[in-house]
């Protein structure tokens, strides 16, 4: 159960860095407004971080006795032509007593708006996955994307840019250049649900047999205002794996989230 401790500590380190940002960032804005002159027509509302915190945990106990604990953290912040996306997500499962996943995600991604619809972006990536033998693995790239649809009930986009990917996996460092192709969509069912579901595709530019594929499908609705049920599935794809390893990694995820 150390193991855990350890898990729960990762996230909730990531959790306070990203309440301490958010809460500098918003200092600093606020400052800055407090030493601004008055001006002669009112000012526009101060940009405000959105934020959830979620946490699933699965356990049985007889013929098998598994725990299964995820917790992940967002934070978006929208600001003129700026947008910002924060987000951390830890695992940990164990079954009869041995480990079987063991994983830690950040990701962090700044959309700058050229039109309503056209931005440029950057984005980084950080993996660990004990159990698929990932000490680490790293993505940063810039690229382009376009929102074919953006209103207060549908979200549509997608995405396209160069890559770099530095990882360990399997005891062998190797950094190689992708092709990645992105999308993301939203959808409000009603006012109290809404469903989600990304995917994003990155080809290794001179072996095309290397290559990751990730994608996310899920559905939340509220039980309060602030607290929500949440389900999703996760399945991240490595064509070329550590040895002994599996290709495919799929994740089944239901919990409780707390937005702020």
């Amino acid at each position: 159960m150390n193991m855990i401790h350890t898990s729960i500590k990762r996230t909730l380190v990531v959790a306070s860095v990203l309440a301490a940002v958010i809460g500098v960032l918003s200092s600093n804005a606020h400052a800055q407004a407090a030493a601004a002159p008055a001006p002669a027509v009112a000012a526009k509302p101060a940009p405000k971080w959105e934020g959830s915190a979620g946490l699933g945990v699965t356990l049985t106990q007889g013929n098998s006795d598994t725990v299964m604990f995820n917790a992940r953290v967002q934070a978006l912040r929208k600001w003129d032509k700026n947008e910002l996306n924060l987000a951390a997500d830890a695992t940990y499962g164990e079954a009869n007593s041995v480990k079987n996943n063991d994983s830690f995600r950040f990701s962090a991604q700044y959309n700058r708006l050229f039109t309503e619809q056209l931005y440029g972006y950057i984005l980084t990536d950080y993996l660990h996955d004990d159990i698929a033998d990932v000490s680490y693995r790293v993505n940063v790239g810039p690229g382009l994307g376009y929102y074919f649809i953006k209103n207060e009930r549908t979200v549509l986009s997608a995405e396209a840019g160069p890559t770099v990917v530095f990882e360990d996996v399997g005891g062998q460092y190797k950094s190689y250049l992708t092709a990645r192709v992105g999308e993301k969509f939203q959808y409000k069912l009603s006012d109290r649900a809404r469903i989600w579901q990304k995917a994003e595709f990155l080809p290794q530019i001179d072996d095309f047999n290397n290559y990751l594929f990730n994608f996310e499908i899920g559905i939340e609705t509220d039980i309060t205002k602030s607290v929500k049920l949440e389900f999703y599935v996760v399945d991240n794809y490595d064509n070329e794996p550590a040895t002994g390893r599996k290709k495919n990694d799929i994740k089944f995820v239901a919990g409780v989230k707390y937005k702020f």
